[in-house]
């Protein structure tokens, strides 16, 4: 079990008193409210899922991830279980844990099964890979096996993709850039809906220096902005290390000033990366809120709650 397993499996709820900022709503677009409301929460299954599942409010927005510990089973069933419940979820595709093409038709039969008509695909992490190497071929093949019998019998309507405004440890920037372009491409193409999250970035100007780049160059797709959610600042820079967020994790090693004022108290509250982006929302073609809770849902619910009274 790798070392952030560990720590997610042992995870104490984070206990953070100030909660929100001021003026949050104020700063923002009219429907910031809504974003807030019906942003998705970022669910791990690993042990801390059983916990975290009971602090959900009603019918909540969910992106469920895969767990190279894991399978794309475990994710399809934790699934099915929540939208039993009355949720409204978005299972991850990790390509590189698909083994064969017999095991995408069972992947996408699962999906058929539950009735999951909106997916988000990610390249992952699994060491050797499957019988994909990245998102874009996974994407290519999905599609073609979700199309065979025609669209109108197609089960997957929308694919969310990720896109890295802080770079990536073992990909270069020319390369993210590229794939992020002929993803929308290919789903477009498909005649399909799509959006791509934010991976973790703490610095708003990398965001928007980012994303007004990426407009420019043609992506035309919703951004939902990917924050953490209420979170413990020693596990938020643990696991931003092992996601990397680097540049901006380095920006704020050397900028004391800035590392206060994201990290007050002990926890990171999204209102510190939301508030200086939100007036931006609309010109940055902003439309959704992706919250990385790392299973601590508690402390997020109480401060979305807070934050819409």
């Amino acid at each position: 079990m790798s070392a952030e397993a560990k720590m997610l499996h042992n995870e104490k709820p984070t206990r953070g008193r100030r909660l929100i900022g001021r003026g949050l709503l104020q700063a923002g677009p009219s429907d910031l409210r809504s974003m807030i409301r019906d942003a998705k929460v970022e669910l791990i299954p690993m042990k801390s899922l059983e916990r975290a599942i009971t602090e959900l409010a009603p019918h909540s927005s969910i992106s469920m991830t895969c767990s190279p510990a894991k399978s794309i089973e475990a994710t399809l069933d934790e699934t099915a279980a929540l939208v039993a419940a009355g949720h409204r979820v978005t299972p991850h595709l990790s390509a590189r844990m698909v083994q064969t093409p017999e095991h995408l038709v069972a992947i996408r039969d699962r999906l058929v099964e539950i009735g999951i008509r909106e997916v988000f695909v990610v390249g992952g992490d699994a060491d050797p890979p499957g019988c994909f190497f990245d998102a874009i071929e996974f994407i290519e093949a999905f599609l073609a096996l979700d199309d065979a019998d025609g669209p109108e019998h197609r089960q997957v309507d929308h694919i969310g993709y990720t896109s890295y405004p802080d770079s990536h440890p073992l990909i270069t920037s020319e390369q993210l850039h590229d794939a992020l372009h002929v993803k929308q491409q290919m789903i477009l193409d498909s005649d399909r809906t799509a959006h791509v999250s934010t991976q973790m970035c703490f610095s708003a100007d990398q965001i928007r220096t980012w994303l007004r780049g990426e407009r420019a160059a043609g992506l035309t797709v919703p951004v939902h902005l990917g924050v953490p959610g209420v979170i413990d600042k020693t596990k938020l820079m643990t696991m931003g290390v092992r996601l990397g967020v680097g540049t901006s994790l380095r920006y704020l090693s050397k900028n004391r000033k800035a590392l206060g004022k994201m990290m007050t108290q002990r926890s990171f509250v999204p209102d510190q990366l939301l508030k200086p982006l939100a007036g931006q929302f609309t010109d940055l073609g902003i439309e959704g809120i992706h919250l990385y809770t790392f299973n601590q849902v508690a402390a997020t619910e109480a401060w979305r709650t807070k934050t819409l009274a």
